[in-house]
Formats: structure tokens, sequence, C-alpha cells
């Protein structure tokens, strides 16, 4: 499930990367590694450990934003010769790089994730590894868990496996470009294919009652000198790349479940109440949403390039509040086991570049497609992980608030006492001169405090920005 990422593009803003800087400087931010972290990493450049298997010859390719060198994933989709789809899904083997106990893991633990910030990121591991010789970048060849999945007509699972591979990329593809040749018919048959593959996907995730939001990106962009915020809808070829994921994440889940030890990203119903707040939103956003229809049909209805849809999927995304990580050992069943969104038993195994999770999952499922016992080290590990990755996810949501806030103030630091059309799409219940606007240019999500009299939920009014502090990183607007 997406989070809300922002990226900076135009002119460089001295004040507001200096205020980006200050803020990778709180406690709890991780900062340079240790000088230890870092040699093991070059050693282990230098000299990974190496499969067997050799799978260069089969022509993978990535897809992700263009600027991007952490690449965990690469794929190759192709026609069966007795009909449905046989598709591989090359994942990093970060494991071949990383000793357990060692330098590098213990730092890895202790940051958990990646943290990405609008200017640059706080890696998970180092860029020697993160971007150099874990990366799965093209023309070169990588260590990694290589998944088959072997479907049917209509894109369900028939048979898996999972192992380990020598892998060579032969394209670094970006969304943009990926749609355009899906768009246009130039795209060779194994890119095509993603697009036949993820929308028969789709349609097994309504079935089975899941959720994919489309919740689109915030940019900073430059417009006649100065600074604006904007939203990027997210491509078709966005959600038929997150199914192969998704795919990936179902079966792994399923092959730790057979062997009795794994650990899942679950993810309880949504709260009494949850579902209702966000009917008054959509009301607030003038969204039609008949009784009769379920959330989740409501959200595939949805188009993301409209500001008030953006907004609606953003507040959406308070429903994936309370996933967490269970753990099981010894055969026995875990509880929960679900992913309410996905819809199944799902895991996270397709991001150990920017992820710590994910390289244990991954060796949980290597041996269980093997049929050998899994590594200590990994079993070892698990009681702690979901602890290690609740902390790392809350200081990467604290991370990109604050990142939100920043932007949004920096941006418009300038225009305090002007007015905006804006809509009213939350009032709190107990403080009704108290809520939230949205405004569709800039693209902008903040609060407003009203003196004259209750806030009218759902009318667009006018309102003035009353404050825009880079230094407090808060956004204010009263009624004007």
């Amino acid at each position: 499930m997406p989070r809300r990422h922002l990226s900076m593009t135009g002119a460089d803003g001295a004040a507001l990367r200096a205020a980006l800087c200050a803020l990778r400087t709180q406690p709890g931010i991780p900062r340079a590694f240790p000088a230890e972290a870092l040699a093991e990493a070059a050693r282990a450049a230098a000299a990974p450990r190496l499969p067997d298997h050799d799978a260069t010859d089969l022509p993978l390719f990535t897809v992700d934003p263009p600027t991007s060198r952490d690449l965990d994933q690469a794929m190759h989709l192709a026609r069966r010769s007795g009909g449905g789809y046989r598709v591989h899904y090359a994942i990093a083997d970060v494991a071949a790089f990383v000793t357990p106990t060692g330098a590098l893991d213990l730092e890895a633990h202790r940051r958990v994730t990646t943290l990405y910030f609008p200017d640059e990121k706080v890696p998970l591991h180092p860029a020697a590894l993160s971007e150099g010789a874990a990366s799965l970048l093209p023309d070169q060849d990588r260590p990694a868990l290589l998944w088959r999945f072997d479907l049917d007509a209509e894109g369900r699972v028939e048979a898996t496996d999972v192992r380990r591979a020598m892998v060579r990329s032969r394209a670094k593809l970006d969304y943009d470009g990926a749609q355009r040749a899906i768009d246009s018919g130039t795209a060779e048959e194994p890119l095509a294919l993603l697009k036949e593959v993820g929308r028969l996907r789709e349609a097994l995730e309504r079935e089975r009652g899941g959720i994919s939001l489309n919740v689109p990106e915030q940019e900073v962009v430059e417009r006649d000198g100065s600074y604006a915020l904007a939203y990027r809808a997210p491509h078709p070829a966005d959600g038929w790349n997150a199914q192969i994921s998704l795919l990936t994440g179902m079966v792994a889940a399923e092959l730790m479940l057979a062997a009795g030890t794994g650990i899942l990203r679950t993810l309880p119903s949504a709260p009494d109440g949850a579902v209702g707040r966000l009917r008054r939103t959509a009301k607030a956003l003038h969204i039609d949403w008949p009784h009769h229809v379920p959330y989740a049909d409501l959200i595939r209805s949805l188009d993301p390039r409209r500001p008030a849809h953006a907004a609606f999927l953003q507040d959406c995304t308070t429903l994936l509040r309370g996933a967490g990580y269970t753990v099981f050992t010894g055969g026995e069943a875990p509880d929960p086991v679900l992913h309410s969104a996905v819809a199944a038993p799902y895991a996270h195994c397709t991001a150990p570049l920017r992820r710590l999770v994910d390289r244990y999952t991954g060796e949980l499922c290597v041996a269980a497609a093997a049929g050998a016992e899994p590594p200590e080290w990994a079993v070892a590990a698990l009681a702690e992980l979901p602890r290690e990755m609740a902390e790392g996810g809350r200081l990467a949501n604290t991370v990109e608030r604050e990142c939100v806030d920043l932007v949004e103030a920096a941006v418009l630091a300038d225009r305090v006492g002007e007015t905006f059309e804006a809509t009213v799409i939350d009032v709190k219940e107990r403080e009704p001169l108290v809520g939230t606007v949205h405004l569709a240019e800039p693209a902008v999500v903040g609060r407003i405090e009203s003196t004259a009299g209750e806030l009218p939920l759902g009318d667009r009014i006018r309102v003035r920005l009353t404050q825009a502090d880079p230094g407090t990183a808060k956004v204010l607007f009263a009624p004007a």
C-alpha cells in the first residue's frame, strides 16, 4: 500500500533545502553509517555470496521512477505454450551481502527502513550496496531471489517457485515511458503483457474484495520562478506493476503458512465509524457515494487526476492504520492472518534494499520452497521484527508528515494574507470552529480555525492564509 510520496523538481530552493537539512538532524533520524558498516559493505560489494543457478539469459526489466538507483525488483512476462502466462520476478538478494549479527546487519536493524525526503533519502543500506552491487541495475550480473509464477488464462496461480539465481536486467524503464510504450503499441511483449496480466490480477483483486489505493504523489514544481504544489496522478502501469508485487507477497505468505514459520503483514478491518467518517468527507468533496455502493467499488471509480478525488484518496489512507506484523513459528496458526486491504494473507518481501523485514521473508520463502529448514539466524530475528518494524514505520510516518508540512509552509511562506478558494472537507465534532480545508490550487490540505461561527462542512468558501512558517512547518487558514 503506497504512502504519500514527495519529490522535488524545478529550481534549487535554498531556504527549503536548509529546512529539510535541519529536519534530518532531529533525534532518531540516522546520520552517517558507522565506519565498520561501511567497510563491511565495501568488502561485500567486492565479493558477495553468489548462487549456483544462472538465469542471466532471462531478459528482465525494471520499472521505477526515472532517478531511482535502489532497484529491488526486475521482471519478465511471457505467454505459456499451453495457455496462460509465466511471470519471473527477481528480488535483490540482500542476504548475499549482509552477514548476520555483523556491523552492517546491526546498523540495518537500527535503521529498519529507508527514509525519503523531498530532496534526498536516508538509506537502509550504504549506497555501495543499495545503489550499487545489490541493486538490479541494467546490464549488471546480480544475485537475486528469482520467483517464478505460472498463471492460468485468468491470472490465477497454478504453480510457483523461488530460488537463488544470478540475473541480469536488460532495461531500466520509468513509469511514464512504460505507459507510453504500452499505450502506443510499441512495447515489446514482456512489457505489453504487464497490462494484460495486471488487469487480470486487478479483476481477481475485485473478486476477493481487495483494495488498491491510487494515491497521488505530491510534487513541488517550479512555476514562473517560484514554487508551487501539484499532484502526480499514478499511471495505470503503476497499478499493474503493483499487482506483480502483491502477487509475490500473497504467494510468499502461502509458502510460509504451509511451512509453519514466517512473518505476515496484517491489517485488521476498519474500525466502527471509520467508513462513516469517509462518507462525510465524500459528501464534503461532492463525491457521489450511493449507500448501496461498497467502499471498494467507490475507490475504483475515482480519478486521482481530479483534485477532489485526489484529496479523498489521500484521506482513505486512514483506513490502513493499524497494520502490523504477525510472527508464527513451530507450525502454530497465526492470529491475525489476513491483510484486510489485500483480502488475503500477505507478506512484505519485494523491497529488501529499502525495508528490513523483506530480507527475512525472502530467506524463509527460499527455504520453504526447497522443503528445507529455515536458517537459524532468520528464525531467531523474528520475535523482534514486529517491534522494530513498528518503530521504523512510526519514524517514517513522522518524517513524511513533517516533510509535507514543511514543503507546504515553504511554498506558501510569501503568500500570507492572500485568499484562496477551498473546500471544507472535515470539521471536528467537538470543536466545530476547527477543521480541514482542501485547496485545489495549490495542492494543499491544511488546518482552518474560525472565530465567526461553525465551519460549513462540504461547502466551498474563501479562506485567508494566516500562517505559513517553514520554521514551525505549519500552515493555518481562516475564513476570509
